[in-house]
């Protein structure tokens, strides 16, 4: 019996003794399938090039050996040899976008997976078979010489070390990490991830790419088991320690986590005074007691990660030199956050520590600006900021400006676009017209491209205009792939922010009137029954001449072209005037004239003010004790996370000062929720029930209480902020009891709450 080649580095099949070889013709096609950039793992460990020709030509085998070589079937197995190998190329391609390494047997599971599919299903039994075949005969041979020899044939791999040595492959080290991995993770298999690994090892990998090669195993496996995503988290928490422990020139021979626990305090220690010497962090954090902060460090902490979780916090979020060298592990990073925040207070030390343990323990997450910049020389630490552009060339790229500032250092934005004239409308400096705000626009999208957040994640604005803007029908067709492209902002959120006079004229289907805002320039301010009584006035001035740039549209039909580009693009959001700012508790002081690009704050914007939230988010899921939640560790968890926000407005880097302005001000801080779903799934309630309104209710009730007792202690502790006399809260008006308010503006027939 023939095969179809005597390199091991491609498919074989037999072939029949009269036709070992395909017609010249076939080996002429097969060398237009070009070249990939990889290298084959032979079984035995060594490397081979990857050449594709030889794919087809053991194709070409497998389908004579099946068909014969008759002149009518010789044609069609050239043409279909050709379409197949150029699809296990592609596919290989596919998986590995770099090039690499690919083991010789995942290139025949993509030959057989390529005949299946071309539904050449004798030919792929064929194949199949045979291999079979040399597997077994390959186990045969071992035996034979295990039997002789009395030792067991096995792969000899050796490992490139990153000073350019070699060292035979540590099998004892690598079952060591992957038994610790596995330990207390029900459904894992410890032996099924080394036996894979070792299948993509071969002589002279890198040492690195030996623990990438366990973190990849691990990670295939998560479909099969979700807890392999911790098995993949912790096998990558190797590659963390060796790197930072050889870039602070500490010993990286550690095998395990528990190993690592033991150095910890060391590595932290280190690592504190490297980075500030680096100046990537605050000298100031040097001056803790670093001593008793290592010693409240809980190593095990690096196990409770999940993959995805891990890998995003070494890609975006722990501190790295210029070379992109990540030296900063889990609870350093935590541990690091919190002492930037607890830079002010009296006693720094036990806050950092009573911080630590609410982040280490993922029971409070801060937003990602202060993950990122905590404890650096620019403490950008607050999520994102709202801003009112002005109707001049100076204030729009000003504002424009002041987003590339914002982004630049982590910020999001909520720009409100609604004071710039609307297209055609009558510009006195140049006598001449506008151009409309989708221009502008359309740089503000550019701008977000170009100024992304640290270079960490990309930049993000939303936009908002309101509803009587004569230039909204136009904005409501930014995000459509279709159209003029110089009209258009694929890169940026838009958002509608709509009066309640717009919901009543679709409601009576009734016409609605739009305007360019130089024209009525008090309807930016105006809300509720006052936007209402002075809207009609302006209508009333259309009717009468006095104003001529206009346009009357149907309410409904306007209505009906926002819900389809919401459905068509997902923008622009619907959000609500009237409800913002009747409900605001700073309304005494100022007007909401849009919301930020996640719509989960509503603060007031002008030309001497950019809004700014300060964010952070309870975890609902860790709060479940015993099948309940514990309200007990809620409460305290809610009042210390209420601290670390409101230390965030006096510890923050303002890029730009009318934020500091505003922050300092109105001290505004937002405390959300994240893993509601994973409690539900704890308390064993479905998502979709009543009994999940029900809790969703109960919870944010507790939630709300704790944040406002906590805001009153401090209030206690520190003072009143600024702007608090005049403010619903000083008239004891909670945020509940303002819907009231709401009623009386609005009416009974237009509010119906449960």
């Amino acid at each position: 019996m023939a095969t179809a080649a005597s390199s091991e580095n491609i498919p074989s099949v037999a072939v029949p003794p009269t036709q070992t070889e395909p017609p010249a013709s076939s080996r002429a096609r097969t060398q237009t399938y070009g070249s990939a950039d990889f290298q084959i793992i032979r079984r035995n460990g060594k490397l081979t090039a990857f050449d594709p020709t030889k794919i087809a030509v053991a194709m070409t085998k497998a389908f004579l050996a099946v068909e014969g070589g008759s002149a009518a079937a010789s044609q069609r197995v050239h043409d279909t040899v050709e379409e197949l190998t150029k699809q296990v190329v592609n596919a290989l391609t596919r998986r590995h976008p770099d090039g690499g390494t690919v083991h010789i047997e995942d290139i025949q599971d993509q030959v057989e997976l390529a005949l299946m599919r071309a539904g050449e299903h004798k030919v792929a039994r064929s194949y199949v078979l045979y291999r079979e075949q040399q597997a077994q005969k390959r186990a045969e041979e071992a035996e034979k010489k295990k039997a002789e020899l009395g030792i067991e044939e096995t792969q000899v791999v050796n490992v490139t070390l990153a000073d350019g040595g070699t060292a035979p492959l540590d099998l004892q080290r690598m079952h060591k990490l992957v038994a610790e991995a596995c330990k207390g993770l029900a459904e894992t298999d410890p032996e099924t991830i080394l036996k894979d690994t070792c299948r993509n090892l071969y002589d002279g990998v890198k040492d690195r790419d030996v623990s990438q090669a366990l973190v990849m195993s691990s990670r295939t496996l998560i479909d099969t088991d979700p807890n392999y995503s911790h098995v993949a988290a912790r096998l990558l928490l190797d590659l963390l320690r060796r790197e930072a422990l050889s870039f602070l020139g500490l010993d990286s021979h550690v095998e395990t986590q528990a190993e690592m626990g033991e150095r910890y305090g060391e590595y932290f220690k280190a690592y504190i005074k490297r980075a500030a010497d680096m100046e990537l962090l605050d000298k100031r954090l040097t001056q803790y007691d670093l001593e008793a902060l290592s010693k409240c460090l809980v190593p095990e902490r690096d196990l409770e990660f999940t993959y995805l979780g891990l890998q995003t916090l070494y890609d975006r979020y722990f501190i790295h030199d210029g070379d992109g060298t990540r030296f900063e592990l889990p609870q350093a990073f935590f541990m690091r956050v919190a002492m930037g925040l607890a830079a002010r207070e009296d006693n720094p030390n036990a806050r950092a520590i009573e911080f630590y343990d609410l982040l280490s323990s993922f029971d409070y997450m801060s937003s990602t600006p202060t993950l990122f910049n905590a404890g650096t020389l620019r403490p950008q630490l607050s999520s994102c900021f709202l801003t009112t552009v002005p109707d001049d060339l100076d204030g729009i790229y000003g504002a424009i400006r002041d987003n590339a500032m914002l982004s630049k250092w982590a910020g999001g934005l909520g720009n409100d676009w609604t004071p710039v004239r609307a297209l055609g409308s009558y510009i006195k400096g140049t006598n001449g017209k506008s151009q409309g705000v989708v221009p502008f626009l359309k740089v503000v999208n550019d701008t977000a491209v170009a100024v992304n957040q640290g270079g960490k994640r990309k930049g993000a604005v939303c936009s908002y205009l309101e509803t009587w803007h004569l230039d909204i029908e136009e904005f409501l067709e930014l995000r459509k792939n279709t159209g003029d492209d110089r009209r258009r902002t694929h890169d940026m959120n838009t958002a509608n922010w709509i009066p309640d006079l717009f919901m009543k004229r679709v409601f009576e289907d009734q016409e609605w009137t739009l305007f360019s805002p130089n024209e009525v320039p008090d309807l930016h301010d105006l809300y509720g029954r006052a936007f209402e009584k002075r809207y009609e006035d302006y209508e009333a001035r259309t009717r009468s001449g006095e104003l001529t740039l206009f346009k009357r549209v149907k309410a409904a039909d306007l209505w009906r072209k926002m819900l389809s580009m919401l459905f068509e693009t997902g923008h622009p959001w619907i959000t609500f005037k009237d409800s913002c700012n009747v409900r605001s508790p700073q309304q005494h002081i100022g007007v909401v004239h849009s919301s930020n690009l996640c719509t989960e704050i509503t603060l007031n914007t002008s030309q001497e003010e950019v809004a700014v939230c300060n964010l952070g988010s309870i975890n609902l899921a860790q709060h479940i004790v015993n099948d309940k939640l514990d309200i007990k560790k809620l409460k305290s968890s809610v009042r210390t996370a209420v601290r670390m926000l409101d230390n965030v407005i006096d510890i923050n880097y303002y890029s730009v000062p009318q934020a500091r302005k505003s922050n300092m001000r109105h001290r505004p801080v937002g405390l959300g929720i994240m893993g509601f779903q994973d409690a539900l799934y704890r308390l064993r309630i479905p998502y979709g029930s009543d009994a999940a309104v029900n809790f969703a209710d109960s919870s944010m009730e507790a939630i709300g209480y704790y944040a406002i007792d906590a805001s009153c202690r401090l209030a206690k502790e520190r003072g009143a902020y600024p702007s608090f006399s005049g403010s619903l809260w000083s008239r004891g008006i909670l945020p509940i009891d303002s819907l009231r308010l709401l009623r009386q503006e609005r009416g009974e027939d237009y509010l119906d709450v449960n």
